[in-house]
């Protein structure tokens, strides 16, 4: 097989970065391990930044995020048993956030593929990369008993933190960044309408919460336990009880609860590989980087990646100019490391430190009253939590 640009990975970065490349006449195949059915059953984040929301429309798979999402003008603090609204809307403009599942994304985009006629190659087993020190790369895979070989021009990696991709780059290649939390997030999904109809971050002395929804009938709550913790420790009951003791008594007493439809514990790190471009092979999302869930930045990281990746093979394609693709890496890098600090400052912020103590509980509360007070505190949270518009090349 041959195409312009073979893509790693059929989550929402890859398959977005399929229908950008198709909207500009680029050929494109898309090479995934897992079945379509574990692709969409995987449950992520759902709060999309405007520039999410534009280059779905860029790739015309935006019309029932605009029909089924929740548009959000701010977010609420809750702090020393009170909550206090940060007006994003206010503070940077005009400018606001869309509520839409992560899956409903992935099933847009995937319904989308699959109308086109374009080629996604599910459960493709033992996928390796080849060549891409050279201008000729290749992707060979494993399905149905056969060996199968696809010759193309670039390779693009959206294969998550675990995929073949990034692990095919030398290590001497790579600079690797990370920090771990000493801490994860218990995530419960049911189908019980949310506390509030915008999301809620809770400092406590019990640890953080958070209070967000998927749609205006299914909540996603999440509390913050030790990394030890296991899920199966955690009945539905307890679950609801530890949430309760985190909200205020107005949070409390419109909490509706219901059994769980998912309950997970999600580890919290902060991770940065660089560069994100290796000769003809180009890392996007979480390949590249993770961010905790705190500041809701990892899919709209991984979008950003991409319309810079798409608009760069469209300039190289169309004006023969490599000048785009050159610069990827970088401007990429720029974005990522702005919001890798600003979800490590807002969960060193909500969350309770184990080596802290009360003092360090104290000094939150204290940064918390003066964020929630300062105007320019408030629209440097909004400015970042809205997220930074894409730059030109």
């Amino acid at each position: 097989m041959r195409t312009q640009v073979a893509i790693i990975g059929a989550g929402p970065a890859g398959l977005l970065l399929g229908q950008l490349l198709h909207k500009a006449g680029i050929d494109n195949v898309i090479v995934e391990r897992q079945t379509g059915e574990y692709v969409l059953g995987r449950i992520r984040a759902g709060v999309l930044e405007q520039v999410t929301m534009d280059l779905l429309a860029r790739a015309g798979v935006d019309a029932r995020a605009k029909a089924e999402g929740l548009p959000h003008e701010g977010i609420e603090l809750l702090f020393k048993g009170a909550r206090h609204r940060i007006d994003m809307n206010g503070l940077t403009d005009g400018k606001q956030v869309t509520v839409y599942g992560q899956t409903e994304v992935t099933r847009d985009l995937m319904e989308a593929r699959e109308a086109e006629g374009l080629t996604t190659i599910y459960s493709a087993s033992q996928v390796s990369l080849h060549d891409f020190d050279t201008k000729s790369p290749r992707v060979r895979y494993e399905k149905d008993g056969a060996t199968h070989e696809i010759e193309c021009d670039f390779i693009a990696g959206c294969d998550g933190y675990h995929g073949v991709s990034r692990a095919s780059v030398p290590a001497k290649s790579l600079h690797l960044y990370e920090k771990i939390y000493p801490f994860g997030w218990l995530g419960v999904l049911a189908d019980v309408p949310p506390v509030s109809h915008e999301l809620i971050y809770a400092n406590t002395s019990r640890g953080f919460a958070l209070c967000s929804m998927r749609s205006a009938t299914r909540s996603r709550y999440y509390v913050q336990v030790p990394t030890e913790e296991r899920v199966e420790n955690w009945s539905d009951e307890a679950f609801w009880n530890e949430l309760r003791l985190r909200l205020d008594p107005e949070a409390r007493e419109r909490l509706v609860t219901g059994p769980s439809l998912e309950k997970s514990i999600a580890p919290l790190r902060s991770f940065v590989a660089e560069p994100m471009r290796f000769g003809s092979l180009f890392l996007a999302g979480d390949a590249a980087h993770i961010v905790p869930p705190t500041g809701a930045k990892g899919l709209n990281l991984a979008t950003a990646d991409v319309g810079y990746l798409s608009r760069a093979f469209e300039i190289f394609y169309g004006e023969k100019s490599a000048s785009a693709l050159d610069r990827y890496s970088d401007l990429c890098l720029r974005r990522v490391w702005k919001a890798e600090r600003f979800s490590w400052w807002f969960t060193s912020l909500m969350h309770r430190f184990p080596e802290t103590g009360e003092f360090g509980q104290k000094i939150q509360e204290a940064e918390l009253d003066y964020l929630v007070h300062s105007r320019a505190a408030s629209t440097s949270l909004a400015e970042n939590y809205v997220g930074l518009p894409l730059e030109d090349f």
